[in-house]
């Protein structure tokens, strides 16, 4: 029998195992839901972009939806999701009770579920979020030395989710340390800019004696921000969250705004994504994964950056 030269066997080989590999179908691309209580807010637009710059680099489908603090909208894009074949459901809920439904159907569907920075009821398998208490009860210890320990304060509460409870839970821990110190208002701006600035005017009429305000979030206290200035009242004003037009604001000399508690969502969705593939290809992963928060004020404002 007549042998092929070297060279020919080694070719031979070589297109073989070239038609093999063109003949193989590439693995599918992972595909993430990805659903936002809102996305017009420049915490959830970081969130999202960071999600969007992750996701490109290991060539994954993501399907982003807006719920719009709207829980039929939000459990209804979850379902869209599934039907689309989603393998992992990253859920910021609106509502911690109301997307339970979701939850369940998307891991009835083998699905790896991950809430991020809000908690969300049902079978997770991770909760990514920032250690909310601590971010109220700084601002508002803060607050606190900030005004001399005493007087009346009031707080700009939001949606009833986990992190918001917990941040004034924390925020009226700070206060009960001070037997001077007064919670004389609660009132809900629902996180939202025009809103809270119409709840602050009541508040100021109202209380014409407050030293402070605590705000659950940044998007909300600068309507806050607004109706303290316009009053001509000197009143502090102390947040959560870190956005860039609040560091911006605390920084201005003489400013109301006095501190803010930073979060850092680039982290969260990263850490939520990282841990959700992780189960996916087969990990144990932590039942919670809590982000610290830093407490920004003039001094620190300076140089801090989501």
């Amino acid at each position: 029998m007549k042998m092929l030269p070297k060279t020919l066997c080694l070719l031979a080989v070589g297109i073989t195992f070239g038609t093999q590999a063109i003949a193989a179908t590439p693995p599918a691309p992972i595909r993430i839901g990805a659903s936002f209580q809102e996305i017009n807010n420049p915490y959830f637009v970081t969130m999202k972009n960071a999600l969007e710059e992750a996701g490109a680099t290991i060539g994954a489908k993501l399907i982003i939806t807006d719920a719009r603090h709207d829980v039929s909208k939000q459990v209804s894009d979850v379902e869209d999701m599934l039907q689309k074949g989603i393998d992992i459901l990253l859920i910021n809920p609106t509502d911690s009770v109301g997307v339970q439904s979701a939850v369940k159907s998307a891991h009835a569907a083998g699905v790896v579920v991950v809430a991020v920075d809000a908690q969300a009821d049902g079978p997770l398998d991770s909760f990514v979020g920032s250690k909310n208490f601590d971010a109220g009860f700084q601002a508002c210890e803060y607050l606190a030395k900030n005004i001399g320990g005493k007087g009346n304060i009031a707080i700009l509460d939001g949606i009833a989710v986990v992190p918001i409870l917990e941040r004034v839970r924390g925020c009226k821990e700070a206060v009960a340390k001070h037997p001077d110190l007064k919670i004389v208002s609660i009132q809900n701006g629902k996180q939202e800019r025009d809103q809270a600035l119409t709840v602050t005017e009541n508040m100021l009429q109202a209380q014409p004696t407050l030293k402070g305000i605590f705000s659950v979030n940044d998007n909300g206290s600068l309507g806050a921000l607004s109706a303290i200035e316009a009053s001509g009242m000197d009143v502090k004003l102390v947040s959560v969250d870190g956005a860039p037009e609040a560091i911006k604001a605390i920084q201005k000399p003489g400013s109301h705004f006095i501190a803010t508690s930073a979060q850092y969502p680039r982290d969260q969705i990263r850490l939520a994504l990282g841990i959700a593939l992780a189960k996916k290809w087969g990990s144990q992963v932590p039942a919670s994964v809590p982000v610290d928060i830093t407490l920004i004020d003039q001094a620190k404002a300076r140089d801090f950056s989501w």
